[in-house]
């Protein structure tokens, strides 16, 4: 008798989907089966992530959403229904994606774990002598945090002599920042104040008349000019800056504001607590002679061992929960960190290992976890503890979806679908559906890549000299002296936490400062922000529309006078329901254009400005062909593997792997391929499959063979095996890592006791 969960679509056994057409999409059917491990494969912009995660996850949440109330709903994440015809056999699901913690001081890796509650209770019941109740213990709460810098461990304070020309008056703006530049309001507020001579100097003002400019606070002027507002009062330089900018900083700013905070501001660790954030009371309670700052400092290995060995019935049940988190984040390859470490400052791989923890030990089953590309930022060794972990979340009941390029995550699945053949538009189909042996018989670039061995690099450039790094003692270096060998390519590799970012993103730059690191910093911008503009021509082009037009340059742009005057630019109109979800449609007026009749009448080349932000990089090369410096620009955005994005993308709809890629485009737009560049590359491949690792490669042999220098920390292999040198970084993590284990060539590297010679071998024997 058939099961009457297989009745229909079958929903009891597999997640259908039908007709998916989100993003790239071209109208997709699959089905997936639960309790299994699925992983979804394919090249970069194929379209696995907006099946996996913009598809299934994202309808999942979305039902699960509207289960709640309203007033509950209003209150939640609101996501948005995907284009989708039929969804069918969802359950509760759970995405773990590679988003960064937010920027937030007060939020260590303690906190995000949920271990801090629980150290805290400890520390209430058996600390001698007890500050209090729990929240004594606390830095994010006034009973528990330093009065002086109030919980953050560092304070800030405005350079008065970095932020003042003394030579100048007040008429010739002697602030060095930009808010007070003459003119503004906020120099108004001075010059009209009436305290002070405008054509004087600062040298020449006299002690209080420079403590009134700087410091004071809510005072009125006995005489301040007409043009001052009547009912104001009037706040010192240093008073408006620490207020302004460092009690309540803006949410949002310029770059040339943001770059002059960093030369004005500066931050020390706090004297009164001395970085560790708590009060004096906090601090004196002990436990065997250690505070709780002295626990959280440790790494999370030393730390289990200290909560291991404790012995204390008053809290035993508080004790074991700590144990089990602190073992999930051993187990994730996390042993290296301190808890009182800041989540900001967490990489995304490593953000996405302690999301992880929360759900290890569940007693939740049947859940669908989704996991975005969990091995970026991993070492084949630790890859083997992830690998464990998703088997972990299978055996529990649990359908575990991920989405992957790494070839042991990929052969470890239950499930592959594979998508392609290209990316974009030349993507969003299924190629593949079954077992990785049976996708490794395919013909397609995900079964190439697989296949073929990896093979050291045995034809080395030539020497060309070096640079040495000297005394290297940044985190856990342990002052090791390395050199880097010019125009060659660098792999520094090693695993999590060994110490090679802060080798070559760190102690490298500051000690030779030609060198430019490319990193996977935030880019700036948002929605309103685009490739176009980020590799510097979005006013060019602009600037070619106006030309043919007559038109200013400004009627091109959808952030000024071009934009549609219904949707200001955004392309769709965004409807308040109250306690109903938002409600996003494309604007009727422009009809997602985003740009107004004026500005769209414009052709160039038969385009209009909105069709020159649809196009890809190679389309709008084609369009622009007469214009070198255009063309050039965007050739660059093809070679780094960005071809198959559109560039007017909106820039948060991009990956970190995609911002990290657009900025080398925008480097070597800046100063071109010739010889003596020195550039630094973080994890350069994050998010690429092995056809996109193998162009990428064959970029930086040309940039190298021009007499550039490239130094890349890196984990994929294929990079690895393509080096000339490699500076191996080890040989464990955190206190067991911050020394060289092997600098050499690749083949060397084969045969050497390391963790990533061991790697290396095995692949290359494949």
């Amino acid at each position: 008798m058939e099961d009457s969960r297989d009745a229909g679509t079958g929903r009891g056994h597999w997640i259908t989907v039908g007709k998916a057409a989100t993003n790239n999409l071209r109208e997709v059917s699959v089905r997936i089966p639960k309790g299994a491990l699925t992983v979804f494969t394919g090249v970069s912009g194929s379209g696995k992530s907006s099946l996996a995660l913009d598809t299934v996850a994202a309808e999942a949440q979305r039902l699960v959403n509207d289960s709640y109330p309203a007033f509950v709903r209003n209150r939640l994440p609101h996501a948005h229904r995907p284009d989708v015809q039929t969804i069918d056999g969802l359950t509760f699901t759970v995405l773990i994606d590679q988003r960064r913690f937010a920027g937030n001081a007060r939020s260590t890796v303690a906190t995000a774990t949920d271990i801090a509650p629980l150290l805290r209770l400890v520390f209430s019941r058996v600390g001698e002598p007890s500050a209090g109740h729990s929240p004594a213990y606390s830095f994010n709460d006034p009973s528990g945090m330093c009065p002086r810098c109030e919980g953050l461990g560092v304070v800030q304070d405005v350079d008065v002599d970095a932020m003042l020309d003394l030579d100048k008056s007040i008429d010739e703006g002697p602030v060095l920042f930009p808010v007070f530049r003459p003119g503004t309001y906020r120099w108004k507020r001075f010059a009209y104040s009436g305290l002070f001579d405008r054509a004087k100097p600062l040298r020449d003002y006299t002690a209080q008349e420079m403590h009134d400019f700087l410091y004071a606070e809510g005072m009125k002027p006995p005489d301040p000019d007409p043009r001052f507002p009547r009912t104001a009062r009037f706040d010192g330089v240093v008073t408006r800056m620490r207020d302004a900018f460092i009690r309540r900083p803006p949410t949002s700013m310029s770059k040339e504001t943001e770059q002059a905070l960093h030369r004005v501001v500066t931050a020390q660790r706090c004297p009164r607590c001395r970085g560790r954030r708590l009060n004096e009371a906090a601090l004196a309670s002990l436990i065997d002679g250690r505070s709780i700052a002295d626990w959280t400092a440790l790494p999370v290995d030393r730390l289990h061992d200290v909560v291991a060995g404790l012995r204390e019935p008053r809290v035993a049940p508080a004790l074991a929960e700590a144990r089990r988190r602190l073992e999930a984040l051993r187990s994730v390859g996390l042993g290296y960190l301190s808890l009182d470490r800041v989540s900001s400052t967490l990489s995304g791989g490593e953000a996405q290992r302690v999301k992880i923890i929360r759900y290890l030990g569940s007693p939740l089953s049947s859940v669908t976890y989704v996991f975005d590309e969990p091995s970026s930022g991993l070492h084949p060794h630790d890859v083997r503890r992830l690998t464990e972990l998703l088997l972990r979340l299978r055996a529990a009941a649990n359908t575990v979806l991920v989405v992957e390029h790494h070839p042991q995550v990929v052969m470890l699945a239950d499930h592959v679908v594979d998508l392609g053949p290209g990316a974009g538009e030349d993507g969003g189909r299924i190629l593949y559906e079954g077992t990785p042996d049976g996708l490794l018989q395919t013909g397609g670039p995900t079964a190439r890549a697989l296949r073929e061995p990896v093979t050291p690099r045995t034809a080395i450039r030539p020497d060309r000299g070096h640079v040495m790094i000297r005394d290297a003692r940044e985190h856990n270096l342990r002052g090791i002296d390395v050199a880097v060998p010019l125009e060659r390519l660098t792999a520094v590799t090693g695993v999590a936490g060994s110490g090679k970012s802060s080798l070559i993103t760190g102690e490298l730059p500051r000690q030779h400062p030609g060198f430019t690191v490319v990193g996977q910093e935030a880019l700036r911008g948002g929605g309103r922000s685009t490739p176009l503009s980020q590799l510097g021509l979005a006013e060019r082009v602009r600037q070619v529309f106006a030309a043919a037009s007559g038109l200013a340059p400004a009627w091109f742009s959808f952030n000024s006078k071009g934009a549609c005057p219904v949707c200001k630019g955004r392309g769709f109109i965004t409807t308040d329901l109250a306690f109903l979800d938002d409600v996003a449609t494309p604007c009727e007026e422009c009809e997602g254009a985003r740009f107004n009749p004026r500005a769209l009448a414009v052709r160039v080349g038969g385009a209009s400005i909105a069709d020159v932000l649809a196009a890809s990089p190679g389309a709008l090369a084609e369009l622009f062909a007469g214009h070198a410096d255009i063309v050039a620009r965007l050739g660059w955005m093809r070679r780094v593997g960005l071809g198959y994005l559109a560039v007017g993308q909106p820039l948060d709809t991009l990956s970190g792997g995609e911002k990290q890629r657009l900025l080398l485009a925008r480097h070597l737009g800046d100063v071109g391929r010739g010889h003596g560049q020195r550039i630094v590359l973080d994890e350069p491949t994050t998010g690429l499959h092995g056809s996109d690792v193998d162009r990428l490669l064959a970029l930086f042999d040309e940039l190298v063979d021009d007499g550039a220098t490239l130094v890349v920390v890196e984990h994929d292999l294929r990079v690895v095996a393509h080096a000339d040198h490699v500076i191996d970084i080890g040989p464990g993590a955190g206190d067991d890592g911050g020394r060289v284990v092997f600098q050499g060539p690749p083949a060397e590297l084969a045969a050497a006791d390391t963790f990533t010679g061991e790697a290396l071998a095995a692949l290359s024997r494949r």
